[in-house]
């Protein structure tokens, strides 16, 4: 699989990013791209929301926005797949080029405006694909929507009996005054009307958050979070921020940053949260996971699962097998018999 991989990268590495990305797709849906049948190490099943996962890494929103592939991405290895955002009315979403690779600093810049072929398009892939694995559904609002709790409510209706999760997809810097949505009184209220839209066919809600939330921030998110009994929260989305660090010459393009550089600051964030969180309910850690020690770091930080993306605009899915690889080596290192056992080490 590496090998077969590394020959295409050199074709995807030559084109720009979102051509690149849009090949991937076509591939997956294709059957072009192998997929892999190892079974997991025992000490990677995780058990949450009640379900029994092979393992604790999930591929994050944004890869597969329409629904289009998630069989496939379970079957290159990942313990669950999220599609979206979705967005009730198809959209373009910003004006082209978008996306950037940051090669030099293993990041990528986007600024997509959840580009997608809207809320009818996925439910209807979602609707007619056979119900296995643990695909979580993310959803956003339209740019030009005046009332963009209304679009969450929407999505979560059409889309929650499909879903083995949910997620509210407020924290993309991508769309004008979105984050907004992550004030406390703004967010409490879109959290319950999307919690009663679902009550007829309840599955677990989270919420997506930024990693430029300050502690302020997190308070009231956090507190809103316990307050409506959330099932959980995903930390985080890209950053606005720019680490000095960065050595790419696309350093400067304007979007949300995501890859190595945003690792630290993802798992700061993480590790602020589960302690306000208090184990009330699982978190999911996002952000810069690029091997078996960052996935871990961010459980001993918190979290019961974690997600990528980024990392594997420069690896490919050999990456998913390495990085189950190395984590299984680091909970034997430690003692931990399960990743269960690891979760938030770090914070006892």
């Amino acid at each position: 699989m590496a090998v077969w991989y590394s020959l295409a990268d050199t074709i995807l590495s030559r084109l720009d990013a979102e051509t690149a990305h849009g090949l991937a797709i076509r591939a997956l849906k294709s059957g072009l791209m192998p997929g892999n049948s190892r079974a997991d190490p025992p000490s990677l099943s995780v058990t949450v929301w009640g379900r029994r996962l092979p393992n604790p890494i999930g591929l994050a929103a944004g890869f597969d926005k329409n629904a289009e592939v998630p069989d496939a991405m379970l079957g290159l290895g990942f313990g669950f797949v999220e599609i979206g955002s979705v967005t009730p009315r198809p959209q373009d979403g910003n004006p082209r080029p978008r996306l950037f690779r940051l090669s030099e600093d293993r990041g990528v810049i986007n600024r997509m405006g959840f580009p997608g072929q809207g809320l009818e398009a996925a439910r209807s892939r979602l609707a007619a694909r056979p119900r296995r694995g643990f695909v979580g559904v993310n959803v956003g609002a339209n740019k030009d929507s005046t009332d963009r709790a209304a679009d969450y409510v929407a999505c979560g209706v059409a889309l929650a009996p499909y879903a083995d999760y949910l997620v509210c997809n407020v924290s993309s810097p991508n769309t004008p005054g979105l984050r907004n949505l992550q004030g406390r009184s703004q967010l409490s209220d879109l959290l319950k009307r999307t919690q009663d839209a679902i009550a007829a066919k309840p599955v677990p809600l989270v919420v997506k958050i930024a990693p430029d939330a300050t502690d302020d921030d997190l308070d009231d998110i956090v507190a809103v979070c316990r307050d409506l009994r959330m099932d959980g929260i995903i930390v985080g989305n890209t950053t606005l921020s720019r680490p000095p660090s960065l050595r790419s010459e696309r350093r400067t393009e304007t979007g949300g940053l995501s890859g190595a550089p945003l690792m630290a600051l993802s798992t700061d964030v993480l590790r602020r949260t589960a302690q306000r969180v208090e184990s009330q309910f699982p978190l999911i850690g996002c952000g810069g996971i690029g091997s078996g020690a960052d996935a871990y770091a961010k459980i001993r930080a918190g979290a019961s699962l974690v997600q990528l993306y980024s990392a594997m605009v420069y690896e490919g899915p050999p990456l998913i097998r390495r990085i189950k690889d190395e984590l299984a080596v680091l909970l034997v290192r430690d003692g931990f018999a399960s990743v269960a056992e690891a979760i938030g080490a770090d914070l006892r």
